[in-house]
């Protein structure tokens, strides 16, 4: 990817909404998170709190790796990341690769992206070809470089997505539920 198609995908976006809409669902609590390494206190939890302000910090040579493995073959349609270089300058992450694969000896590199001072939510669509999305078992994201040649990075957030098989009916489409009545059963506990 080049830089005007980076700029173009670092949109500010918000995952949320996609998964509000019932358009995809998030499956990163589906899978076991590693990372290659991480400063006390600033490890994997951090990546997965929904907290913009807490971060993964890396500790250690590039690159630095984030390994995503779940139980079963599992559909993903796109990775979203967050990240604010007017925060962290030289620890924001210039280069990405998304390698995808069965098990640590077998990961094939999708995609190779390059961002330029990304604020917000990155967007990686994830295909194989043609297809919208791909089957795997293991994901990997790995930093290759970052901004100002940055030897440590920071990550503020990671959500993988999955297409939804089942036609699903957002409760959004029929109007907005604002009443007392209506609210007090908009989650199930």
């Amino acid at each position: 990817m080049n830089n005007e198609e980076t700029e173009k995908t670092d949109t500010k976006e918000d995952p949320l909404e996609e998964e509000r809409n019932g358009m995809v669902r998030e499956v990163g609590n589906q899978a076991v998170w590693s990372l290659s390494s991480c400063k006390p206190g600033f490890g994997v939890e951090r990546l997965r709190d929904n907290i913009m302000d807490t971060y993964w910090q890396s500790d250690g040579q590039l690159p630095h790796l984030v390994n995503i493995q779940f139980h079963r073959k599992t559909n993903i349609s796109q990775i979203y990341i967050y990240t604010d270089y007017k925060l962290d300058e030289s620890y924001t992450p210039s280069r990405i690769s998304i390698r995808a694969g069965s098990h640590f000896n077998d990961l094939q590199e999708l995609q190779l992206v390059d961002l330029y001072e990304p604020t917000g939510w990155v967007t990686i669509p994830i295909k194989d070809g043609t297809v919208k999305c791909i089957r795997t078992f293991m994901l990997q994201i790995a930093v290759i470089s970052n901004h100002q040649n940055g030897r440590d990075t920071h990550m503020r957030q990671i959500r993988i997505h999955a297409p939804v098989e089942d036609r699903h009916y957002p409760l959004e489409l029929f109007g907005k539920f604002s009443t007392v009545n209506f609210q007090k059963f908009a989650t199930l506990r």
